[in-house]
């Protein structure tokens, strides 16, 4: 008779148990969503991003390379920040007119080069690698504008592949 009534508590124990835990696991979940689930569900965004891009990605009209890996963008307040790496990227500079097409890349009427021994830091928001100094940053070009990873053996040529950072307004 004893065995009885044990075996009709195991039951009951058991069933509340699994929801203590069910709930505790919701609540984990609920809490840390914004860690484990991108923005618009979109492995490219950034948290706090405000906006999604499209897919593929374009910068005023000009699509980010053909083999650009490891994007990742930030909006916020009508204005994004794309970061990619790519081996095309002087192609990508001429074509969304940030350089003229057969002029040097890095001339000093454009843009500035950064501080050698100065760390570049991602813009505030933007998740994903930082840009390996030294560093290259163009001159605004019709609201946009760019920094890349230059060579650091070479200097009038672009890392290979090479990581840029786009900023440019989304209106």
């Amino acid at each position: 008779m004893s065995g009885r009534p044990r075996s009709r508590r195991r039951p009951g124990c058991l069933a509340a148990v699994l929801l203590v835990l069910a709930v505790a696991a919701g609540g984990a979940v609920w809490m840390l969503r914004g860690e484990l689930f991108p923005p618009f569900g979109d492995d490219r965004a950034c948290a706090g991003s405000d906006q999604r891009l499209p897919d593929p990605i374009g910068v005023r009209g000009t699509p980010l390379p053909s083999d650009a890996s490891d994007v990742h963008y930030f909006t916020r307040n009508g204005s994004a920040v794309v970061s990619f790496r790519s081996g095309l990227l002087s192609d990508y500079l001429h074509s969304a007119g940030i350089t003229p097409e057969g002029e040097d890349l890095f001339d000093k009427s454009r843009g500035s080069v950064g501080v050698a021994d100065e760390p570049y830091r991602l813009p505030d928001g933007l998740c994903g690698s930082g840009l390996r100094t030294p560093v290259w940053y163009y001159d605004p070009v019709d609201g946009v504008s760019v920094t890349v990873e230059r060579s650091p053996l070479f200097g009038d040529h672009l890392r290979f592949p090479a990581r840029a950072v786009v900023t440019y307004g989304l209106g």
